[in-house]
């Protein structure tokens, strides 16, 4: 059993060695822009500093500190690592098909292009969209509330860690629609299984986004909120890919049975 398993084995150690070696390569090319990097990732942060500042005469004394003798670079560490991990997506990606596709048909193969653009396109697209409309209204309303009463002193080494587990939550949450066309390409999903498990995807939808996102109702709702609509149209993606076999025709099918059955039964009367 060992000696049929080994060649997958090896061959994963080697699509798992270039996809580290992609990610060491691309942290140290991500490591001289850090300062850049972090100005971008902080650039939510203050400007909700400033925008409760201009209310409450507390938040107007808000910063960004550090409890760290070496926060700043640890920090510089964190924010190189999560950039290298985009950089090098697409690479890993790479990887990631080419372990699977000895086992895949030759149409299916053809496929690698979109799994790997739409893969990063798609976690791109959440990426961004939890930048530039989840964080501002989460920040505020975090920050916001209490700060009449509290001066919002932000640790940096936790606000890193809190805004790239929301950014690789949206990322990872929209490739939803990716990961559905590659399922029902391998015939291992249609669209009335998605459909019949709507319910309970709602459910694991809300609990996903309670994980991910703030304790706060309002980024939890702009979290199921996309997802649901993602989920909606991963249904369609999926009829058109691999659609159910039509009830109508197999209903069809069993009324002409019992039709001949039915005249069967005259003639032997």
């Amino acid at each position: 059993m060992f000696d049929e398993i080994k060649p997958h084995l090896i061959e994963l150690r080697k699509r798992l060695a270039i996809s580290v070696a992609s990610l060491i390569v691309m942290f140290f090319v991500m490591f001289a822009f850090n300062q850049e990097i972090l100005a971008w990732i902080v650039a939510p942060l203050n400007e909700a500093l400033l925008s409760v500042g201009k209310t409450s005469v507390n938040a107007a004394d808000g910063m960004v500190t550090t409890s760290q003798v070496g926060g700043a670079f640890f920090v510089a560490l964190k924010v190189s690592f999560f950039a290298a991990l985009l950089g090098a997506l697409p690479i890993i990606l790479w990887q990631v098909w080419a372990f699977v596709a000895p086992a895949l048909y030759a149409n299916e193969k053809k496929m690698v292009i979109p799994f790997i653009f739409g893969g990063t396109g798609m976690f791109a697209v959440g990426v961004l969209f939890s930048y530039y409309i989840v964080t501002p209204l989460g920040f505020d309303f975090l920050i916001a509330f209490g700060s009449f009463q509290f001066t919002p002193l932000i640790n940096i080494e936790d606000y890193v860690g809190f805004f790239t587990k929301i950014m690789f939550g949206f990322g990872i949450a929209f490739e939803l629609p990716i990961f559905a066309y590659f399922l029902a390409l391998l015939g291992m999903l249609n669209d009335r299984q998605m459909i019949e498990f709507f319910r309970y995807a709602i459910v694991l939808i809300f609990i996903v986004a309670a994980i991910l996102t703030p304790p706060d109702v309002l980024t939890q709702l702009l979290m199921a909120a996309p997802l649901t609509l993602l989920y909606g149209i991963s249904i369609l993606i999926v009829k058109v890919v691999n659609p159910a076999p039509k009830e109508d025709e197999n209903n069809t099918d069993v009324d002409d049975d019992s039709d001949d059955l039915d005249i069967i039964k005259q003639l032997q009367s």
